[in-house]
């Protein structure tokens, strides 16, 4: 069993969730979870969390049954310059941020400009999860990429959504199995993910945690569980 989830939604990303933070940590709770990730999407996600949103969040409870918890944002990548759709001021309120590729603010471009986008975006410090860039539609450079991350201090997530049969993002498990094997050879440390919308996954690495098992990759290498540092890891700028 694995003790926190970094990448979870709540009903300020839109989507038709109605669960509030105060829901989602209740179900992380009842499934044995000790920290929390609540990572709304940016503003430039249709619906989703505005300025005034996460400027608000500075003043919400970090402990709720029993649970602690990180405010985080889902970045949108904007351009092959890395620009996000977030402040610096905000950026700088929250515990971290999950950078990410969605077509309705990044269109899908080569594998080098795809790879130039996102090493950029992890650049800024705030940015430390290298979002579901197991997505069949951006192909990537991962030597290249998962190299930077541990340059610039951010790791891959290993994503539920993707690897699960309800995911949309195509067969992206030898995606994952490359992922996998960069991080190994740079040693840089991955999170599994749940990128729960509302409550019904969260804390939920059914699929995730069974390709990272039988890829054999270390436990060594999985933040999850080493929450002293995950916390250190994430809020460090």
């Amino acid at each position: 069993m694995y003790l926190s989830d970094m990448h979870t939604h709540s009903i300020a990303s839109g989507h038709g969730t109605s669960c509030t933070i105060s829901h989602m940590a209740k179900k992380a709770a009842e499934r044995g979870l000790k920290l929390l990730g609540i990572t709304d999407h940016g503003p430039a996600t249709l619906a989703a969390g505005t300025p005034s949103y996460f400027r608000s969040l500075t003043f919400s409870p970090k402990r709720r049954f029993g649970v602690d918890l990180l405010f985080g944002v889902e970045l949108n990548i904007l351009d092959t310059d890395g620009r996000i759709d977030l402040e610096k001021e905000l950026l700088d309120r929250l515990d971290y941020a999950i950078a990410s590729m969605h077509t309705q603010n990044f269109r899908p471009l080569t594998r080098e400009a795809n790879t130039i986008a996102f090493i950029n975006a992890i650049k800024n410090p705030s940015v430390k999860i290298l979002g579901h860039c197991d997505d069949t539609h951006y192909p990537l450079d991962y030597d290249t990429l998962i190299k930077a991350a541990g340059e610039y201090g951010a790791v891959p997530e290993i994503n539920e959504a993707s690897l699960a049969p309800y995911g949309y993002r195509g067969d992206t498990r030898a995606n994952v199995l490359e992922i996998l094997r960069c991080c190994v050879k740079y040693q840089v440390p991955i999170l599994l993910s749940s990128d729960s919308h509302g409550t019904a996954h969260v804390g939920d690495f059914t699929h995730a945690a069974e390709f990272v098992h039988q890829a054999m990759f270390p436990e060594s290498l999985i933040l999850n569980n080493q929450l002293p540092r995950l916390k250190v890891f994430l809020q460090t700028r």
